[in-house]
């Protein structure tokens, strides 16, 4: 992190917050100091002031949930960054940034434009880019992880250094709902904060398919959508305080989809989930390890709290007790 840059901890929210200001730097150590804050604050960059004495810059940041919202304020400067830079490795990321003072020009994937005060626009930190602002420049940054946002790379790339309106469709619609999360970040907490950047990711898919001319079946968003939940539920399948609340909040998705999401299955999530732990606890039932655990130890290794309870469950899906089970291998006919 770059001298001068603090993270608070804000209250019960309990989301990052970094800021930094070169202010109170001699000009000779500000673009040292402001090289390495920009670099913090979004990825490796090469940063070169215009300016013989630069000017004070100050960049504002919160975290929420997976993306980080950054205010940045300074003087004429230009940013690169090279081949080198990205062979050094990190995960990709998006940043769309809304221009409120000064104009920028933008340079990726073969495209050159210039972004206007009311516009916006967002670069891929995968591929090479430029960007040059002449003049004294105010913007408001969101730092989306690549891996977060559900579009094809054809798609994005035919998007980016592009300049974007404010003005109508859903262009508008993001960049609204951007503005409006910017001002209330610090007040977020970390659940509605997760909620809020998962509604911004989609909003941003959103523009991308519209912009590049293509339909997102809903079938293929929900089937993509159920395997990410139930990876996130096997994953955890031990923790006895899985529940439906916390499944969707760390899949950035309301309760109500999460369950129509099983029901397109015919299942209910609270029976899938009991289905896997079931599968699990029947299998561990015939190892070496069911000996020196017990049942109630298998029963525990797989998230069921109570042992009496789980011996009622186990009898209703598999027809014998789980002692039996261990002891005969299988239900007899």
């Amino acid at each position: 992190m770059a001298p001068g840059v603090q993270d608070v901890k804000e209250g019960s929210a309990s989301l990052s917050t970094a800021s930094l200001s070169t202010a109170p730097l001699s000009t000779s150590d500000r673009a040292e100091v402001w090289h390495d804050a920009v670099s913090h604050t979004f990825v490796p960059m090469t940063v070169r002031l215009l300016e013989e004495e630069p000017s004070p810059g100050t960049i504002v940041s919160h975290q929420v949930g997976p993306v980080r919202i950054s205010r940045i304020e300074a003087g004429p400067q230009v940013v690169t960054r090279g081949p080198r830079m990205i062979a050094a490795g990190g995960p990709p990321s998006l940043i769309l940034s809304l221009q409120e003072r000064g104009t920028s020009l933008k340079e990726q994937d073969g495209r050159e434009s210039l972004i206007r005060p009311g516009e916006f626009s967002f670069t891929d930190s995968s591929r090479v880019f430029r960007k040059k602002i002449d003049e004294d420049f105010t913007f408001t940054s969101f730092h989306f992880p690549r891996a977060e946002l559900d579009v094809s790379e054809k798609a994005l790339r035919g998007l980016t250094a592009t300049a974007f309106s404010r003005a109508e469709g859903s262009a508008a619609l993001l960049a609204t709902y951007l503005t409006q999360m910017a001002r209330e970040a610090k007040r977020l907490d970390a659940g509605v904060g997760r909620r809020a950047a998962a509604t911004a990711l989609d909003l941003l898919a959103l523009l991308v398919d519209d912009r590049s001319g293509q339909s997102r079946p809903q079938e293929s968003q929900s089937a993509a959508s159920l395997e990410r939940v139930k990876d996130y539920i096997l994953r955890n399948l031990r923790d006895p305080d899985l529940s439906p609340s916390m499944i969707a909040e760390a899949n950035y998705m309301s309760l109500r989809f999460l369950h129509k999401l099983f029901q397109r299955e015919g299942v209910t999530l609270g029976t899938w989930i009991r289905t896997q732990r079931l599968e699990r606890c029947s299998r561990d039932l015939l190892r070496p390890m069911a000996e020196e655990l017990g049942v109630a130890g298998i029963a525990r290794r797989w998230g069921f709290a109570n042992s009496s309870h789980f011996s009622r469950t186990f009898r209703e899906a598999y027809g014998v007790s789980p002692r039996d089970w261990q002891v005969c291998g299988r239900p007899t006919d």
